[in-house]
């Protein structure tokens, strides 16, 4: 592989967003978040009316997608859907379980697969997600499966939504995780597992720094 990939998947709320970005600031890498395209895919089929089991709606509709990555001037990411802001819109809780379903579907996971590798650029490339050391970048060199425990999870993203003024249950969202994790595992299409040659990183209980660290120090490895 002429770029550097360096994969992290693992299930929702394991913080493999957070630990992807700061790995790819510290590497100066760019950044794929292969979720936010699946996110995306749902809000622009609920925008133009497409119902979740129109699977050839699904697939144009991902074929099509108009995106654009940013950030602002405090380095959060932006994320813009046909020239509208969608930054707000693409982590609500209905766009995950949404984007969920869409990502179920091969048709859409197919059509979206080339968007993924054409982020595949020097110097390198930090791509999360749950399918990206086992179907997008399978001969990257370092692939990592991200994982907590599914009450920690929930936790964190409690105290994230709560942070953006979000009024969520807890009981709900360690529901919808439990969900999540069994219909992401079980689905036909590219199911999440960690890649045989992946290696696994629990985060529970420990800092967003020390599991930072813990990638960096395996990538010196390289």
């Amino acid at each position: 592989m002429a770029v550097t990939v360096i994969t992290i998947d693992g299930p929702s709320g394991s913080g493999k967003g957070t630990i992807a970005r700061r790995v790819a600031d510290a590497l100066g890498y760019h950044l794929l978040d292969s979720g936010a395209l699946y996110r995306l895919t749902a809000i622009s089929a609920v925008k133009r009316g497409v119902a979740f089991d129109d699977v050839e709606g699904l697939a144009a509709v991902a074929h099509d997608l108009d995106v654009e990555f940013a950030s602002n001037e405090d380095g959060d990411e932006r994320i813009w859907l046909d020239g509208i802001d969608v930054t707000h819109d693409v982590r609500k809780e209905t766009t995950g379980t949404n984007a969920s379903k869409v990502a179920a579907i091969p048709e859409v996971r197919s059509a979206l697969i080339d968007r993924q590798r054409a982020f595949q650029r020097a110097p390198g490339l930090v791509a999360d997600g749950r399918d990206m050391g086992t179907q997008v970048f399978t001969s990257a060199p370092l692939k990592i499966f991200l994982t907590a425990s599914a009450e920690e999870r929930a936790r964190r993203r409690h105290k994230q939504l709560k942070d953006k003024g979000m009024d969520v249950s807890l009981a709900a969202l360690s529901r919808d995780i439990e969900v999540r994790d069994q219909r992401d595992s079980e689905r036909s299409v590219a199911p999440l597992k960690p890649a045989e040659d992946a290696r696994i990183l629990d985060s529970s209980g420990k800092s967003i720094e020390a599991v930072t660290q813990t990638v960096l120090d395996w990538v010196a490895e390289l």
